[in-house]
């Protein structure tokens, strides 16, 4: 066995020795680069390959035996890769190249086609005299400067930055070879008929299928909870939106849209109090899963929308849907396609896999014309594609295929559970505050969860029987402050929280009035999720002890240390928590997004206005009447609040009124000001925003 290990580390293979199969379990969970298992024959018996069955997939796993051991196994009884070798020192250097050649092996099985011609071709170290002009980071190397950001990033990836002019690569944009096979793999992984790999993200994938299903003059149907991509491809073409108008709770969490507002007598009423003579609509855009994880019992929504040509679910949020059975029947691809439809699903690979960020997917189901959708497709895909965002989509699909997506799955849901009722039971045990979480009383059942009509946990008026269900993996936290859609006189507002979280390297997701977004990904572990409750811990600890502002958060503090220099952390707290009650916040938000601003022109022909400079500057105070050139829009997460081309009037000025809140916060208190897309401050810290001249 000596003899054996010193072979194997002369071609370069790490040896980690345990003496126990559960110590091996653990070693198999915990590390990813484990390429293969040797055991001794007489030390486990065949349950122990049963065992390792279940946490491997192929994985060589190599019994040393001696010549006397019993080998009469029904090796068909095994679902797993496994060889024999015999303790004998003669047999060492020839052992030590099976167990190479497995190796090799098996990691050509697991690289799908892009990925390993990708790698093929870097290993060969061509000389190139074409784009990129860093030729494999070679011209990085030629300053210091250069040199500096060569050697972080690493070796590899500036050799995997290659030219489209590779022929054996294929094209992304002729969707040839690897390029294909990889889309055709990744369509087989995600259950669609056709996937697109999308390298700037699921805004482009988007407009890509917004620009695909709906040209000028038609009418389209838009959640109201839309992602901001949606507004832009409306603004690019001159379609007409009838709105799905969605909830919120007092929490100002994003709610999903009543079942009535698919029917279609309810849309028929909206084209006609727009203008009787629209067309029929002939794209629909539902956002699944809301940013705040609720996700649709699509079948509800297909089987209302069954005439509508084209079904888009944007999905950004839930690329994972597809690889374990509690999001069955809440995701696009688990759809069947009416009669001469086409059910789109965008999904941000990058948000909530392993890729890159800008790694996108478009999911496709149903007959769609190839050569229209690739010009849509070309029209906003860059011609020189950076090759690793588009190798990463494809080892994202690699990566869920089969049993091991399941099984990443279900160690990050049953950890995103496990954390939710750890918080629940500090909160139920602590005598004062503690954090509570956004969730039913019961989830020892893990599964997405129902948001049922009466229940009262969730916020939301008039919800729909088995319409919308809670992802487990969005875990929203709530402060003291409010209950029930009522103040409560302790108030922590959540900015001030996520503000600690920074200074303490973890950053939320979102962040509303009392309120947090936490996201659990694959990405994340044990380790990970206990830094956040620690953290989460010290912060009460600091809150009940009523540290300085320059104590507690002392970034804050240093944009202005002469407003904050006596302030202390409760004191902080209670100046917002006042703000909210002035505005009676609660009733705001039902109202806010209740009654949406009047469309007075398309967005497009708002966009349009814009461009040729036919709009003046107001302030955000004054804007009553007026009639928005941009989208105005809180960020996060992304949802716009008034669209172009609509007016704010006295009746829906609830929606100004909210605005003017974020604004009163951040002139009131340095360091608070609000991030919106849209509005400018002027020199007095007023937001002002482009109208429509009249």
């Amino acid at each position: 066995l000596a003899c054996l290990k010193d072979e194997l580390k002369k071609c370069g293979i790490q040896i980690t020795e345990v003496h126990l199969l559960e110590d091996a379990i653990v070693l198999l969970e915990e590390n990813a680069r484990i390429q293969a298992f040797l055991l001794d024959w007489d030390d486990f018996d065949l349950t122990t390959f049963d065992t390792l069955a279940q946490s491997t997939c192929g994985l060589p796993i190599f019994a040393l035996a001696n010549r006397h051991s019993e080998l009469d196994i029904n090796r068909s009884d095994l679902a797993l890769n496994i060889d024999f070798l015999q303790y004998d020192n003669g047999l060492v250097a020839e052992d030590a190249r099976r167990i190479w050649q497995a190796i090799q092996a098996y990691q050509q099985e697991l690289l799908p086609p892009f990925t390993e011609a990708l790698m093929s071709y870097v290993k060969q170290n061509k000389y190139t005299f074409c784009t990129p002009g860093h030729l494999g980071g070679s011209a990085f190397q030629r300053s210091t400067v250069g040199a500096l950001f060569y050697d972080f990033f690493g070796p590899n990836i500036f050799k995997a930055d290659v030219s489209i002019s590779i022929p054996e690569l294929g094209s992304l944009l002729d969707h040839s070879g690897p390029h294909r096979e990889a889309e055709e793999f990744a369509a087989q992984t995600f259950n669609a008929d056709r996937t697109l790999f999308v390298i700037n993200g699921t805004s482009t994938s988007n407009k890509i299928v917004g620009m695909y299903a709906a040209a000028d003059g038609d009418t389209v149907l838009v959640d109201r909870n839309c992602h901001k991509s949606i507004a832009h491809f409306m603004m690019m073409t001159n379609v007409t939106p009838l709105y799905l108008k969605p909830t919120r709770n007092a929490y100002g969490i994003l709610g999903g849209i009543p079942v009535r507002e698919f029917t279609f007598a309810v849309i028929d009423q909206k084209r006609k109090a727009i203008n009787p003579d629209l067309p029929q609509p002939t794209y629909a855009v539902i956002t699944n899963s809301t940013y705040d994880g609720l996700l649709y019992n699509v079948g509800t929504i297909a089987d209302q929308l069954k005439n509508i040509p084209h079904l888009h679910f944007d999905s950004a949020w839930v690329p994972y849907t597809n690889f374990h059975p509690i999001y069955q029947g809440k995701f696009g691809m688990a759809l069947t396609p009416a009669t001469d439809q086409v059910i789109f699903e965008t999904q941000s690979t990058h948000k909530l896999l392993a890729a890159f960020s800008q790694a996108s997917m478009i999911h496709i189901k149903g007959a769609h014309d190839e050569e229209v959708l690739n010009e849509c497709f070309m029209m906003h895909t860059s011609t020189s594609p950076f090759y690793p965002i588009v190798a990463s989509c494809e080892i994202s699909a690699a990566m869920m295929k089969g049993k091991g997506g399941t099984q990443l799955m279900q160690k990050t849901l049953t950890r995103a559970q496990t954390f939710r009722q750890e918080i629940k039971r500090l909160f139920q045990a602590n005598n004062d505050w503690y954090y509570d979480v956004w969730q039913p009383d019961d989830i020892d059942s893990l599964s997405c969860w129902e948001l049922k009509p009466n229940d009262a946990w969730h916020g939301f008026k008039d919800q729909d029987a088995h319409h919308l269900f809670l992802d487990p993996l969005k875990i929203t936290l709530l402060l003291p402050g409010l209950k029930q859609g009522k103040f409560e006189s302790l108030g922590i507002p959540a900015s001030i929280v996520s503000m600690y979280l920074d200074e303490h390297g973890i950053i939320v997701e979102k962040t509303g009035p009392y309120s947090m977004l936490f996201l659990f990904s694959i990405g994340i572990t044990q380790a990970k999720s206990m830094k956040l409750l620690s953290v989460l811990n010290h912060f009460k600890q600091a809150f009940d002890s009523n540290l300085s502002i320059k104590e507690i958060l002392p970034a804050l503090y240093e944009k202005n240390p002469a407003f904050y220099c006596s302030m202390h952390i409760q004191e902080l707290a209670a100046k917002i928590h006042q703000l909210m009650q002035q505005h009676n916040l609660p009733d705001l938000m039902y109202r806010a997004f209740d009654r949406l601003p009047e469309m007075v022109m398309t967005p497009h022909q708002a966009y349009q206005r814009l461009l040729k400079g036919q709009t003046k500057v107001v302030r955000l105070r004054n804007m009553i009447g007026e009639t928005s050139a941009v989208m105005i829009l809180p960020y996060p997460p992304g949802v716009p609040l008034i669209m172009p081309g609509e007016r704010v009037t006295e009746e829906t000025k609830e929606a100004l009124e909210y605005l003017i809140l974020l604004e009163d916060i951040g002139r009131t208190l340095p360091g608070f000001e609000a991030d919106i897309h849209g509005l400018v401050l002027d020199e007095e810290g007023y937001f002002t925003v482009k109208v429509i001249k009249n």
